[in-house]
């Protein structure tokens, strides 16, 4: 069993990118159409479910943990279209979508990295609710930067908000499947 911040998530992340490469089996790139604010808005939806399902019942029989996958995911999504564009069809292979999310994991691990030395593992005595506020709250944030045109004067843009909301997902599902166990 994976033990330390970084294992857990690399454990995480082979999941989520199974998960990514079996959906890129089904539709292709797809996603490459959606607009940078779409993708912002699909991860709305993603959170504002996880706060639904934490405060009440489901009549949909999909659980949290596959909303914080999705997160995972459309947020590499979501950098990916930051630094490419939206397209007008799905205009990259399976194999290219995958090469990219490899990389912007790869940025993302390192960021944990350096915040896990400098807060150490202070998520861990986090409840998975808050996960969830600050994800919604990092989503506003991002909706106030795409309506400034993406312009910041001292606060991290949209990718930095992305990466956040990816690592808090990861916290996330790491908190639920150790629930589970």
């Amino acid at each position: 069993m994976a033990t330390s911040t970084l294992e857990q998530f690399d454990a995480v992340i082979g999941d989520c990118r199974r998960i990514y490469a079996e959906k890129l089996a089904d539709y292709g790139a797809s996603w490459r159409i959606m607009r940078p604010r779409s993708i912002t808005d699909q991860l709305y939806i993603k959170a504002k479910r996880i706060r639904t399902l934490e405060e009440g019942e489901a009549l949909v029989n999909e659980g949290i943990l596959g909303e914080f996958y999705a997160i995972v995911n459309y947020g590499v999504m979501g950098l990916i279209q930051l630094e490419l564009g939206f397209a007008d069809e799905a205009d990259i292979s399976p194999e290219q979508a995958v090469e990219l999310y490899d990389r912007y994991v790869r940025v993302i691990r390192d960021l944990l990295a350096a915040k896990t030395h400098d807060y150490g593992d202070a998520w861990r005595g986090m409840r998975v609710n808050s996960y969830t506020d600050f994800i919604l709250t990092k989503l506003q944030r991002v909706k106030e930067i795409e309506g400034n045109g993406g312009k910041t004067s001292v606060s991290e843009g949209i990718g930095s908000n992305y990466m956040d909301i990816i690592n808090y997902a990861v916290f996330a599902i790491i908190k639920l499947t150790e629930e589970k166990d």
